[in-house]
Order: C-alpha cells, then structure tokens, then sequence
C-alpha cells in the first residue's frame, strides 16, 4: 500500500491550562497576606487597576451565609451580586452618578466650617509645609513649652533641606546579632579578635546555638584555632547568658557557671542529659553520687535555665493570623457564616481610562498594551470574585458538617475527608484542597485552620458511628490529664478505656497519638510524678 501525504480535519476537545487558568488555580490557594502581595504587584503593574478606596462610594461586601444547624440546611441564597474587585458590577464609566459637582462640596466645605466655627483657610496651606507659627497660633502652642526654635529649620525640613524622616526616629527591632556586636566591640580592643568574634556571631542561629563547627570557621578565616577558641570563650560570656553554645549541654553549663553552680555532680547530670530526658532518676543518682533531696535540687536548679538563650531576639517579625472566614451563632441556633471583609483585595478596573486611550490617535504597539491591560485586568477581577464564592462554598459546608463541634466541642468532631466536601458541593478534590490551605476560620471555640476539620475516621468498637481521630486525640490527652501519680495508664489501658467508649484503636495507634502530643510513656510519667511528689 502506497503512502501518501494530506490534509485532514479532525473534530476535538482537549484541557488546556492557558495563563489566565493558572493564575485562577494559584489565587485559589494564596494566604490572605500571599494575595495581598499578589495584587499589590498587580496594581503597580497594570495602569487600569485601581484600589477601590480611591473610587467616589467605598465597597462594602456582602458575602455571607447562613447555616441552620437545627435543620442541617445551608442558606447557599446570599447577596453574591456585588463584584468582589470592588466596583459592584460598575467601573469608573458611572462615576457620574455620585455627586462630584462644586456645589456638593461648597456646601460641605460651608458646614464644616459652620461646625468648627472657623474657615478652614486659617489652617494651613495646601501648598507649603506647616509651620512652628502656625501650630502656636492654630493648636495654643504657646503654654506647652514649645517654641519655633525647637523645630528643624521652621518649616519640616531637616539640615539637608530634605524633609524630616519621621520614621527614622521610630526604635527598630534589636537582632541577636547586633545585641552581641555591641558587646564585643567594648569586650576586645583587638581587630583581628574582633573580626574572628563577629564572624562567630554569624554562625549562630536564631536561638544563639553556634551551627558551624569550629574547624571550619578557623579555616576559612586562616586563624590559629586556638585563637578562635579562645574568642569563642569570650562571646560565650556575653547577654543572653548561653549564647554561643555548641550544644544544649554547653548552653546549660555557661548558665550554670554564672550562677556558680556548675560543681562536679551538676557537670556528670549534663553529660548524661538523655537519662534526664527519660526520666530515669534512679541512674541519674547513681552516676552523680547524689541523694533524692541533692538530684531534686539540681533538677530544680536546670528548669530555671533558658535553653533557647536568643529566642528573645527575633530574627523575624511575627506576622499575627488574620481569619478568612468569620462563623457567629445566631440566637435561633443556626450559625452565620461570612468572609472577613479585611482581607478582601478592593480592586476597581478603569474602563474610562482605557477608552480614552483607544479613542486617541495612540500607536498601536500602545493600543495593544491597553487591551491586554484591561483584559488582565478583566480576569483578575472575575478571579477574585470567583476565589471569594469558592472558600465561602467550602466553609458553609464545614461549618454544615461540623456543626456539633461548634455546638458541643472538640469531642464531637465528625471525621471528615475532601471528597465528602468536593462531593456536597460540586467541586473537584484539588479545589477544594487548595481551598483550605493557608485559610483559617475564626469561631466562638477559637481559631482554626480549615484543614483543621479533616481528620481520619476510627471506626466504633460496636459499629455505630464512626469517631475522628482529633476527638480520640483529645480523649487519650483527658485520660492522662486525670490520671494518678499511684496509677499511671500504659498504652493497653489506654486501649481498654476507649473500648468501653465504643472507639476501635490499636495499641501502636495510640502510642502515635499520644508522641503527637508530645506525652512521654507511662514508664516516664511514673518517673517524673514520682519525682514531683517527693518535691
């Protein structure tokens, strides 16, 4: 069979993930601080974007919801009208239906200053800068101590005749490093010291624990190592005391030899810190040679050390949680869910300016910049509004499926998993994982990542309902909590107790539950309440 060579068409349909789909899938699982970033650059990089603030009414959204939870019904009827870009369906072509004639704000300009009983052209100029006249002749500096020669050149300006830099005078957040800098330089007068000193400053990380071994720093500087120990001694005397420690062991000893109680028995009890951490006190006295009454002392003595000497020196702000989802009971039973309006991006598109530039006779390398504007534009609004429905979607029906923890707490936690969500919804697992990455939700029990309401299923000991694994979780931590220091519960009795609660777990189920948690085992329990009722 000969072959030939033709044209053929052909009929199909294929997915194809063009930009715009992958930034609608990257919005999805932005933080709130993440996005806020995200159109930050945005609005710096499209001139059709513009904060809503700036438009003539500020938006105000009414995305929310309502779940009954008497009924078990979700109110999925709210007001999505509005357009969560921040111009409620409008763009700047029907800015004319807001005042913005001379008149309107003659007549506000009239009575405000009807109220203040004074023109307001006796403040200050919109041209020039306030002066120290017009504060005392404005705000009666004249019996607070102030004079106009108190101020930098009479007019905001400083030396350089730059304006004053409010900021600059502003406390700055101190670093470890800069703390131990200040140190070293009225500690050692040598510069070849002080080079190897702050180069071992460096090396410490955030809690002030020296990271690189000592070999290595001396090498790479081409110094004696006996000289970079030796400077080592010395930031290890420095505020915070252990700062400069090589292990938790060294970090406890500086502290203690401050204290001048770093004695033979105190230094054997750091060399063997890991019988301290299984709570083997029996060991512990035979090794140190002490009595019950001395080891007691000496743990007392190490409890009152910091074993995190620079944690009081952030190297990092701490940025506080901010709620996407706000949940509030109504007083008929049901609960109000609602998007936090804070961390709603306000974004208006200008449609006026876009219009105006493609009526002029512009090139059309800049007429083609202005449509791709407006079209990025276009789509990054429509992207927002539709993120906003999805994470409102998606927590309605947590809230809807979780409603007895809301009601009754943590031990009433349903297991729950993304496919029942996507399922209840309409939406695909991936969305719906997305959805609850970095999202949080504020309720009257706290805050709580959405993640935070998916857990694993144990099945009942007796069939029945199934328990998820938080609610055992927090029933193993209950057991313990009230246990005696005369019968401390292993594992098994553990197991037992959930069985008589109709929960099915195995052994190694709750010895992972229970290390999750951070709880030692029986045998150290029993060491440590033993050693706490002897004190």
């Amino acid at each position: 069979m000969a072959l030939s060579t033709k044209l053929v068409m052909r009929q199909g349909q294929s997915l194809v993930m063009t930009p715009q789909l992958l930034q609608a899938i990257k919005l999805l699982q932005f933080s709130n601080l993440e996005l806020a970033a995200f159109v930050e650059d945005e609005l710096e990089r499209n001139p059709l974007l513009e904060r809503a603030e700036e438009a003539s009414e500020p938006y105000e959204p009414s995305l929310s919801n309502a779940y009954d939870a008497k009924d078990g019904h979700g109110d999925f009827s709210g007001d999505f009208s509005g357009d969560l870009s921040g111009n409620d369906g409008q763009s700047f072509n029907d800015a004319h239906e807001a005042d913005w004639s001379s008149d309107s704000f003659a007549i506000d300009r009239g009575s405000m200053e009807a109220s203040l009983g004074t023109e307001l052209s006796n403040t200050f100029d919109d041209d020039r800068a306030p002066t120290p006249g017009d504060y005392q002749d404005n705000y009666g500096l004249e019996g607070t101590g102030l004079s106009a020669t108190s101020w930098s050149g009479g007019t905001g300006l400083n030396g350089d005749g730059e304006a004053t830099n409010l900021e600059a005078y502003v406390a700055g957040e101190t670093t470890l490093k800069d703390h131990l800098s200040g140190q070293l330089a009225i500690a050692t007068p040598d510069p070849v010291d002080r080079l190897i000193g702050n180069a071992l400053i460096d090396a410490l990380d955030e809690v002030g624990y020296l990271t690189d071994p000592i070999e290595e720093i001396a090498d790479r500087l081409g110094a004696p190592l006996e000289r970079v120990e030796r400077v080592l001694k010395i930031v290890q005397t420095f505020d915070p005391s252990g700062v400069g420690a090589r292990n938790l062991a060294e970090c406890l000893a500086i502290q203690l030899r401050e204290r001048d109680r770093l004695d033979p028995a105190m230094q054997t009890l750091l060399n063997h810190l890991g019988l301290l951490a299984k709570r083997d006190f029996a060991s512990l006295r035979k090794i140190c040679q002490v009595d019950e009454e001395d080891i007691l002392d000496m743990l007392n003595e190490i409890r009152r050390l910091d074993p995190k000497p620079g944690r009081a020196f952030g190297s990092s702000s701490i940025q506080p949680v901010v709620p996407d989802v706000i949940v509030r009971p109504l007083p008929d039973g049901s609960w109000h869910v609602e998007l936090n309006a804070d961390v709603l991006p306000r974004i208006l598109v200008n449609h006026t300016y876009a219009a105006r530039v493609t009526k002029t006779k512009a090139k059309e390398s800049d007429k083609a910049f202005m449509s791709n504007c407006l079209q990025t534009a276009n789509w990054l609004t429509k992207s927002l509004e539709q993120r906003a429905r999805t994470i409102l979607k998606v927590s309605s029906e947590i809230v809807r499926q979780q409603d007895a923890f809301f009601a009754k707490g943590v031990e009433h936690l349903r297991p729950l998993n993304l496919k029942t969500i996507a399922d209840a919804i309409g939406m695909h697992e991936s969305t719906v994982s997305r959805v609850t990455s970095n999202k949080y939700m504020t309720t009257p029990r706290g805050l709580f990542e959405l993640k935070y309401f998916f857990t694993a299923s144990i099945n009942a000991h007796n069939g029945g309902e199934a328990h998820s694994a938080e609610s055992v979780r927090f029933r193993i931590k209950q057991m313990i909590d009230a246990e005696s220091p005369k019968d401390i519960l292993s594992d098994d009795a553990i197991v037992a107790k959930l069985k008589e609660a109709n929960i099915d777990i195995a052994r190694r189920t709750v010895a992972k539950y229970r290390d999750s948690l951070k709880i030692p085992s029986s045998v150290e329990r029993r060491r440590e309440k033993a050693a706490l009722m002897m004190s």
